[in-house]
């Protein structure tokens, strides 16, 4: 079986120097490989290919045979490294927290521990009798979060 995180390391070799950047490798049964990548542009299926052709040079499928699956990640699909949180910066969000909570806001900033979530939020101030909507931000940690998605508008 093809080793996931030796794979992994390749890849990130093969993307030094270009826009590309590694989301996610997955070693599945029977030798199923899907590589995912993404960029701050779109990702042309010419860049997939020439990822494809530089894996299918190191891993000789006369040795070990596999199904290789190279790809970018979508618009739908969930954030899964700081950089891609990075890369949506100041668009709107779905965040899913691992305790169940679903939070929708703007995306203020992103580091490699965490991000910032500004929310509008229904507030009731004391003294007033009906409540107003303020802009609260919301800092959360990477490993506090189950998913999060861009929301496509249209």
């Amino acid at each position: 079986m093809i080793d996931a995180n030796e794979l992994y390391k390749y890849v990130e070799s093969c993307l030094e120097g270009t826009d590309l950047f590694l989301v996610e490798v997955k070693v599945g049964a029977g030798n199923l490989i899907e590589v995912t990548v993404d960029s701050d542009a779109p990702v042309s299926i010419d860049e997939c290919e020439r990822l494809t052709r530089e894996i299918e040079k190191a891993y000789n499928r006369d040795e070990e045979d596999y199904t290789l699956e190279v790809g970018s990640a979508g618009l739908t699909s969930p954030l899964k490294t700081p950089r891609q949180y990075r890369k949506y910066i100041g668009q709107e969000v779905e965040v899913i927290s691992r305790d169940g909570k679903k939070l929708s806001g703007l995306l203020k900033s992103a580091d490699e521990e965490g991000f910032v979530l500004l929310v509008k939020e229904k507030v009731k101030r004391e003294g007033e009798k009906r409540p107003v909507i303020e802009e609260r931000e919301h800092p959360m940690k990477y490993e506090e979060v189950k998913q999060t998605k861009y929301i496509l508008k249209f």
